[in-house]
């Protein structure tokens, strides 16, 4: 019979592992294609006694299945295994009706049918060892891959050779016709356990789903599809215990694979190899972080950057082994990638990863290292000082938000929020200082989607209208009135323009000193602009900036309380806006104007474009609180200083509109816990698209909500 030929029943009966891969290498190596029947019996036939029947009660038990084992798998039962699938999918099919030469959908359906209409009823979603035909054959229950798998190798058996499989990071299907165009549904995913077969997945791939990789999957060849085979092996004993034997015997296959080509198309093959390698490293092979790194190389190369895995591989070894930088940065780049699908229910297995990463593994990273990052015994900078990491975990946040966007269900709850908050908390406040953060779509003149205060939690949205925020329509009247008439003041204008500025000099300074002053108005004349309205200056504008040659600027002017000027008994003299000539005293000097003493007071020394960047009082107030931080004596230095000293901004750009309205707070000195959950979990960014969707006419007459037919 087919696949039983000399060469085949020489290999029986197998008795070890090097048994096994001479089969598989004599079976790759054939002038004709591999029998994927056959193997996957063998491969069934293994992994079912090495783990079904392996189970244990006691730890006197356990100390015994861990001794190395492995099966006889002897021709008779391969064979009658073999024989029992040929004659169900030949005696099921009539072929006599589909004499074209090209595969069709009809087809590829009828196929599907038989695989479909002899597994059992019974419920057993989420069991394991149930993706070979020894399952198949032996149980009638099969996995969702497993399914896809036996239809494409009861084409075999009908010699329909056009027909293969498709594989995405959870899901699987069917492309047949030329070159593969064409494909079919011949499994279910999912909770609602949909009946699509025989349905293209256009549908899918139109709603950006993950499951189907944005029409980027893996189509396999007849090696490829061996290669699938062998990567969907589950070495898993119970939910502590590995079989030993089924691991190596899955490692030496990938080997095989690998050396002979199979897998350089195959991200999540390669990314199960480099987990066996750091379980069990094989001598002269390359490193497991080498095969992570290809596994994120053939998605690039091949699938233009739309697989997700690979990076979750990386990141993960790269945890494991406490190179926690490397990690974030990798969860970070994963995140990129999901950002460009929209969210759904069929997609609980890459959420469940996220929501590990996000809400397990950070906290615990920054959980570790809160104890050692003051151990300053090297020059690298540690994990929460470093504000290349406080970036990637906000970009891993980012790649989420946007997720989100556009998606039927929301990603986020409180849950996450609160993570965040913890996992940023545990950096130090000048970390964000070094934060240079661009919004997408926004004029970087005014980049500030949100206040402070968490206002205007539809940061898209404002940023799309172009409203100002509550913060901007609030500033300082006192303020504004100065660069009105600062606008009005050609006297001024002119006598900057034509370099006679030295009226404004203080105390009679250096040169130097009046070129800086000089430098400073013709900035700020240079932002308020304009052409002069009148010929002559306000009289509050000139008496303003007469007097202030001979005095302070009172900052609680500036909130609508006091005087215009402080009076200082021994430097100083009160001046009022309301005179416009005052008796010489002896004048503040400059650098008192800029210091922190006045009066016996702090000052923030604020200079006048400080004032008009200022959106509100309280953003003056902020500056003058970090002003008075930075100039308070420092009676402990701090050993993480000299850190910061050669450290260079980072640039992050942000692209979800939760992020965006999170820009401030996430980079101000104290972090505003209650905001920043409240901006993350808003509902409102979720804008579920409407215009790609299904109408239920089309629902109806795709059988698309119907229950799979098979389960109860």
């Amino acid at each position: 019979m087919a696949g039983f030929g000399p060469k085949e029943k020489g290999h029986f009966p197998l008795q070890s592992i090097q048994a096994v891969v001479a089969l598989f290498k004599e079976q790759l190596g054939k002038s004709d294609e591999p029998d994927l029947a056959l193997l996957s019996i063998v491969l069934g036939c293994i992994e079912n006694t090495l783990t079904l029947n392996r189970s244990f009660t006691s730890n006197e038990d356990q100390s015994k299945i861990l001794e190395p084992i492995f099966p006889v798998v002897e021709l008779s039962t391969v064979e009658a295994l073999y024989a029992k699938f040929t004659t169900l999918v030949k005696g099921s099919t009539d072929m006599s009706h589909f004499t074209e030469e090209t595969t069709t959908r009809e087809l590829v359906k009828k196929v599907s049918d038989v695989i479909w209409s002899s597994l059992t009823r019974s419920y057993y979603k989420d069991r394991a060892h149930l993706q070979s035909l020894y399952s198949f054959l032996t149980g009638n229950k099969l996995d969702c891959f497993g399914v896809a798998f036996a239809v494409v190798a009861a084409c075999q058996v009908l010699k329909i050779n056009d027909v293969h499989l498709a594989l995405s990071e959870d899901h699987a299907w069917v492309v047949f016709g030329k070159d593969g165009s064409q494909t079919a549904e011949v499994t279910w995913h999912g909770k609602g356990n949909e009946d699509k077969r025989g349905q293209p997945i256009n549908m899918g791939v139109a709603e950006k789903s993950w499951l189907y990789l944005n029409g980027q999957p893996v189509v396999c060849s007849r090696q490829i599809e061996v290669a699938a085979m062998v990567s969907a092996i589950n070495p898993t004993i119970s939910a502590t215990m590995d079989s030993v034997e089924m691991g190596s015997l899955q490692q030496e296959l990938l080997w095989l694979l690998y050396d002979m080509g199979n897998l350089t198309r195959y991200p999540m093959a390669l990314g199960n190899l480099g987990d066996l390698e750091e379980i069990s490293k094989t001598p002269n092979r390359p490193q497991p972080i080498e095969l992570f790194r290809e596994s994120i190389k053939a998605t690039e190369k091949y699938y233009n950057c739309q697989h997700v895995y690979p990076f979750t591989y990386l990141g993960g070894y790269l945890s494991r082994k406490r190179q926690y930088k490397g990690a974030i940065k990798a969860w970070a780049d994963a995140t990129a990638v999901v950002k460009k699908y929209n969210y759904n229910r069929e997609d609980e297995e890459i959420y469940k990863e996220f929501l590990d990463i996000a809400n397990e593994q950070i906290p615990k990273i920054v959980r570790d290292v809160s104890n050692e990052c003051r151990k300053m015994d090297t020059t690298e900078l540690p994990l929460l000082l470093d504000p290349g990491v406080y970036a990637d975990i906000l970009r891993f946040y980012d790649g989420i938000c946007e997720w989100e966007e556009g998606s039927s269900t929301p990603v986020l709850h409180v849950g996450w929020a609160v993570k965040l908050v913890f996992s940023l908390s545990k950096f130090d406040p000048r970390v964000r200082s070094f934060l240079d953060v661009h919004v997408e779509g926004a004029d970087e003149n005014d980049s500030d989607v949100n206040s402070e205060n968490g206002d205007d939690l539809n940061g898209k949205e404002s940023a799309q209208s172009g409203t100002p925020s509550r913060r901007g329509r609030k500033k300082s009247k006192v303020v504004e009135n100065i660069v009105n008439d600062l606008k009005d003041n050609t006297s001024l204008k002119t006598k900057v323009e034509n370099g006679t500025c030295k009226d404004f000099c203080v105390n009679g300074k250096s040169p130097s000193e009046e070129e800086h002053i000089k430098s400073t108005i013709q900035d700020l004349v240079s932002k308020v602009g304009g052409d002069a309205k009148n010929d002559s200056p306000n009289p509050n504008i000139a008496a303003l900036t007469e007097a202030c040659g001979v005095s302070i600027l009172n900052k609680d002017y500036l909130l609508g309380v006091g005087e215009p000027f402080t009076t200082a008994p021994t430097t100083t003299t009160t001046s009022t806006v309301t005179t416009s000539t005052a008796t010489p005293e002896p004048r503040v000097d400059l650098n008192e104007f800029l210091s922190s003493q006045s009066n016996g007071t702090a000052f923030m020394g604020l200079t006048v474009e400080t004032m008009l960047k200022a959106e509100s009082p309280a953003d003056m107030m902020l500056c003058r609180k970090e002003t008075e931080t930075r100039q308070a004596p420092d009676d402990d230095p701090d050993p993480a200083e000299h850190l910061f000293l050669n450290c260079n901004p980072v640039a992050l750009k942000l692209h979800s509109a939760k992020m965006k309205g999170l820009k401030k707070l996430l980079t101000s000195s104290k972090l505003n816990s209650s905001a920043i959950k409240l901006q993350l979990t808003a509902q409102s960014q979720v804008h579920v698209k409407h215009g790609g969707g299904k109408r239920v006419s089309d629902v109806e007459t795709s059988g698309g909500m119907r229950k799979r037919s098979r389960r109860e």
